[in-house]
C-alpha cells in the first residue's frame, strides 16, 4: 500500500496526521504554558506564544516578545501573553 492508505491510526510513519477540527475558541485552544515551554529564541521558559496566520506557532520569553513584537504582530493570528505571571511568581517566591 501507498499514500494515505498505509497510514494506521494517527501517524503515518514517523509524521502525525492532523484530520481533527474543532471549534474552539482560542482561549480554550491555547492552554496555559508551562515550565516546559522554552523560548525559540534562547531557550529560556516561554510566557508568549505566539499563533502564526500561516499557521504553526512560536514561543517566547517575555525579553524576546518584547524585542520581536513589531515584527511579529503582522504575522500573528492571536498572541497568548502571560508576561504578567512573571510578577505573580516573584511575589509568591519572595513570601516563602
Amino acid at each position: 500500500m501507498s499514500g494515505i492508505g498505509a497510514c494506521h491510526g494517527s501517524t503515518c510513519g514517523d509524521r502525525w496526521l492532523y484530520i481533527d477540527v474543532s471549534t474552539m475558541t482560542p482561549e480554550q485552544a491555547t492552554p496555559t504554558l508551562t515550565t516546559h515551554d522554552r523560548c525559540d529564541a534562547c531557550g529560556a521558559q516561554a510566557y508568549v506564544r505566539v499563533e502564526l496566520a500561516s499557521g504553526g506557532e512560536l514561543h517566547f520569553c517575555a525579553h524576546h516578545a518584547r524585542k520581536h513584537n513589531a515584527a511579529i504582530e503582522p504575522l500573528a493570528s492571536h498572541i497568548h501573553d502571560e508576561t504578567d505571571r512573571l510578577h505573580a511568581d516573584a511575589s509568591s517566591t519572595a513570601a516563602r
